[in-house]
């Protein structure tokens, strides 16, 4: 979103969303986008094929009508060579297809969400503990993912999973004109959070859910929501220990949303060119590693 005001139907827009059944209308979309019937997939795809512009030539099957349903274009896989993973040792990768949002520092536990509104590392993690201490003063990107994007999320670095935590929550929109009118929105949305102990220290992806985006998943734990009977919140380690290299995939939306990225203070640098508003792709280098100095 640019510097301009909002308009009073951009607050028309906002306002109706605090009345919506967030929760059922996105239920209704995840039956609609598992419809398998021919005819209505295959329309429904190329209509949306056609609105959003999306590229099918990256995809690996790009004929419409190889998808079984919706859902399974809209998480479509790309070709090996759509998206190459930096070769840089020192490489922080982007770990998605989208636009950034913001980035920065998490200064005095508090994360820029647009201009005029922040909210706080504590609640972004679902409240006080461990993990906001050993990532507060660090890093933040928050990258934001159009119905047109590639939906899969991939490992930004190398890394070895902690701990899952599914947070419930309210279903805004997170499309650029939301997140600037709704406070605290990353705080207040359902969400799925991933931590690893990285190459580089701590580091979270968290997985924002949005309207019409109730159902995310990961590659070791299946669909995580609507929530299913697994506990919210799951430890990994011993011999449930999961291990993901830099660019692996680790997980998707079944649907679009927001990706927002963590790392502890002074173990990364984010690439000083970068921006908000910044069109980024998965594999790229969005910053490096920070050279460790000998104990």
């Amino acid at each position: 979103m640019t510097d301009t005001p909002p308009r009073w139907y951009h607050r028309l827009f906002v306002g109706m969303q605090y009345l919506l059944p967030h929760h059922l209308l996105s239920s209704l979309v995840l039956r609609a986008t598992r419809i398998r019937w021919r005819p209505f997939k295959d329309l429904l795809i190329r209509t949306f094929i056609y609105h959003f512009r999306v590229d099918m030539t990256e995809a690996r099957e790009s004929g419409p009508r190889a998808y079984s349903c919706f859902n399974a274009f809209f998480t479509r896989s790309l070709r090996e060579d759509a998206r190459p993973i930096s070769k840089q040792k020192d490489a922080v990768i982007c770990p998605v297809d989208g636009t950034l949002s913001q980035l920065g520092t998490i200064d005095g536990g508090r994360i820029v969400q647009a201009k005029g509104h922040d909210y706080s590392l504590s609640e972004l993690l679902g409240g006080p503990g461990d993990w906001e201490k050993q990532l507060d003063g660090g890093l933040f990107a928050t990258i934001y993912l159009s119905p047109r994007d590639y939906h899969r999320i991939h490992m930004p670095v190398g890394g070895t999973l902690s701990e899952m935590v599914h947070v419930p929550g309210r279903l805004f929109s997170v499309s650029p004109i939301t997140t600037a009118l709704v406070p605290r929105l990353f705080g207040r949305n359902e969400r799925l959070l991933c931590l690893f102990e990285s190459e580089s220290g701590p580091m979270a992806l968290i997985l924002v859910g949005a309207i019409f985006v109730g159902s995310m998943e990961t590659v070791w734990a299946g669909r995580v929501t609507p929530e299913n009977r697994r506990k919210p919140r799951q430890t990994y380690a011993g011999k449930a220990s999961i291990r993901l290299d830099k660019g692996a995939e680790m997980g998707r939306f079944n649907m679009g949303s927001t990706v927002i990225l963590l790392f502890g203070p002074g173990k990364v640098a984010w690439d000083p060119r970068l921006k908000p508003g910044d069109s980024l792709r998965m594999g790229e280098p969005i910053g490096r590693f920070c050279e460790q100095t000998p104990g």
